[in-house]
């Protein structure tokens, strides 16, 4: 009888948690009632790990209650995800009530997402671990 194979599995890397705003830089603005973020690398390395963990759906879970549908695209010749939050300005600027009716906060708000990081890319960077 012959023996089942086995696959020889890696060990799973090594990962830490921490801010998104230690990898990336983020800007944010509107057009009608839908808010745009721009999510830019601080260095090549860290895209790969921003298109892994900056999904739709995680940014859509972040904002919960703030936005309805997010699309993402990517610029991969910027080093950059570009993100659009519809229905998330009530109306939009000339309309609505909310104390950022132009969406502005809202890079400061990506930037204050947790994500996992490679610990090895961390540590050749010197990433700040700290909260």
């Amino acid at each position: 009888m012959p023996k089942p194979r086995t696959r020889s599995r890696k060990p799973p890397k090594r990962t830490v948690l921490i801010l998104l705003r230690y990898l990336a830089h983020a800007r944010s603005g509107d057009k009608g009632d839908t808010a745009n973020i721009g999510v830019i690398a601080l260095h090549p390395d860290y895209y790969p790990v921003l298109v892994k963990e900056l999904t739709a759906a995680r940014v859509a879970k972040h904002f919960k209650g703030m936005a309805g549908r997010v699309e993402r695209f990517e610029l991969p010749n910027l080093s950059a995800l570009n993100f659009l939050l519809h229905e998330a300005l009530d109306g939009g600027g000339t309309i609505s009530l909310r104390t950022d009716a132009q969406g502005k906060v809202y890079s400061t708000a990506i930037l204050r997402m947790e994500i996992r990081v490679p610990a090895d890319l961390a540590r050749k960077h010197k990433i700040n671990l700290g909260r």
